[in-house]
Parts: C-alpha cells; sequence; structure tokens
C-alpha cells in the first residue's frame, strides 16, 4: 500500500491527541465537552480548525470571543494568541491542521 493510514478515538470525553506530524503538517483531534477547554498559548504555525460538532469558542488576542458551529473551518495565523473552549452543551470536536508542521517554523 501506497498510503498511510492514521486512526483517530471516537468518544464523547475530554480527549486531545495528536494524530501526525511530520515535516509538511501536524494533525490534531479534540474533543472538548462543555466547560472544557485549553490552556492560553500561542499558535505555533498557521493553523486550520475543523469543527466537526458542537460548537467551539475562540478568543483570539485581544477580540471578543466568538462561537462557531460544526461545519466550519477557520484559519488562525500563526503566533496568534488563542484561548479555545467549549461553553456550549453539546460536546464539540474539531480537527486542528498545522501546516507546515511547527517543527518547520522555528
Amino acid at each position: 500500500m501506497i498510503e498511510k493510514k492514521f486512526s483517530f478515538t471516537l468518544t464523547d470525553r475530554k480527549h486531545i491527541e495528536r494524530i501526525l506530524e511530520d515535516d509538511n503538517v501536524a494533525i490534531n483531534h479534540m474533543v472538548l465537552p462543555q466547560g472544557e477547554g485549553l490552556p492560553e498559548h500561542y499558535s505555533n504555525s498557521n493553523v486550520y480548525m475543523i469543527v466537526l460538532r458542537g460548537h467551539i469558542t475562540l478568543q483570539l488576542n485581544d477580540e471578543e470571543a466568538n462561537s462557531h458551529p460544526a461545519g466550519s473551518i477557520l484559519n488562525i495565523p500563526y503566533q496568534t494568541k488563542m484561548n479555545v473552549y467549549n461553553n456550549h452543551e453539546e460536546i464539540a470536536e474539531i480537527f486542528v491542521v498545522k501546516a507546515p508542521s511547527p517543527r518547520k517554523m522555528k
């Protein structure tokens, strides 16, 4: 087989996993129940967030927080201060694609 297969976890509990990282891309998968989120951090590459279910709330730099529903694809520039969380009742699930890989951004 030429293709490489990668798997991700199907769950309704809080779960954060790295699916893959090579020189081209990093892909993470996250499931965030209501009230869960990530620590404040700065984007370490060009980030694309794909919202699969629920809503994700982003507060970027000093802007107001915005909620984004399932079906949204968000682009966040390199070195943007990020607060990511789920303050909705429904479970949020996202894929985070970083291109190029953060290890190429240093």
